[in-house]
């Protein structure tokens, strides 16, 4: 699978951008912005989005590199889906970004319900915000390619995210079976020769133009991962529990995955 780039046009890249934004903010609830502190120190505007009829969640920030990084939780199909708009290299024959789509299954306490995020609300807006936790980092082999054509059946988000990525769009073997389970048509899937003995990681390859395992790793630094709640008492000394707050989460993702050549995966040279 070739990964997409999209060459440079008659539109701008910072035009593209926004609209790839717009594409997937159109309709939601209400929206909230925080300051918030990257790993590497530098501070970015994060932007959180909860739609409570369509039951979702988006997170969408910049990286420091310059890396789009979006991030959308599918409550009604208990799907997430992150994608990365990557700025190519174009002294080194590169287009000016690259996108690429993960898809997997949305697990429960994840992230707080669409609901609650839609009425979150900040006091101080130029706080600069870090998690109260920073869960481990998860490693995820995506050894199966999706068809874009036929993913409505998983989410309806799918198409909107992750039409610019077209053919570097991946989810887990493990993820598809739960799929197939549920009555998904399998024909949207193309297992990948992620693990195929002797396939070489793109960190020690040498020939830009060899098959090789990618790796591309990000981290969600801030996050409401979990709803707080504290406790009324009555004279009677009886409590009842009432929701006060939220906790915020960090959580890496290492993504592995297979592409024709390394040309396609520059940035394991610099790791």
């Amino acid at each position: 699978m070739f990964a997409r780039w999209i060459s440079p046009g008659s539109v701008r890249l910072t035009v593209l951008l926004w609209l790839l934004t717009v594409s997937v903010t159109l309709g939601s609830a209400s929206e909230l912005k925080v300051k918030v502190r990257l790993a590497d120190g530098q501070i970015t505007d994060e932007l959180l989005e909860a739609d409570s009829e369509k039951d979702s969640i988006t997170v969408e920030f910049k990286q420091g590199d310059g890396t789009l990084i979006t991030f959308l939780a599918d409550f009604k199909q208990d799907v997430k889906i992150f994608r990365a708009l990557i700025l190519g290299e174009l002294e080194r024959g590169q287009s000016q970004y690259q996108a690429l789509c993960f898809i997997t299954r949305l697990n429960h306490n994840e992230i707080i319900p669409s609901e609650s995020m839609a009425r979150l609300r900040q006091k101080n807006p130029q706080a600069i915000r870090t998690a109260e936790e920073k869960r481990s980092t998860e490693m995820l082999s995506m050894n199966v390619a999706v068809n874009l054509t036929r993913t409505w059946q998983l989410s309806a988000h799918i198409h909107n995210m992750c039409s610019v990525a077209r053919e570097a769009v991946y989810t887990r073997e493990a993820d598809v079976r739960h799929w197939l389970d549920r009555g998904v048509d399998g024909s949207m899937f193309e297992p990948q020769a992620v693990e195929v003995p002797g396939l070489q990681s793109c960190g020690t390859v040498k020939d830009l133009w060899q098959p090789c395992s990618c790796s591309y790793n990000l981290r969600l630094e801030w996050y409401p991962c979990l709803l707080k709640y504290c406790r009324n008492r009555d004279v009677s000394g009886r409590g009842s529990p009432y929701k006060c707050g939220i906790k915020s989460c960090s959580k890496g993702y290492q993504f592995t995955y297979y592409v024709p050549h390394k040309q396609l995966c520059l940035w394991e040279e610099e790791t």
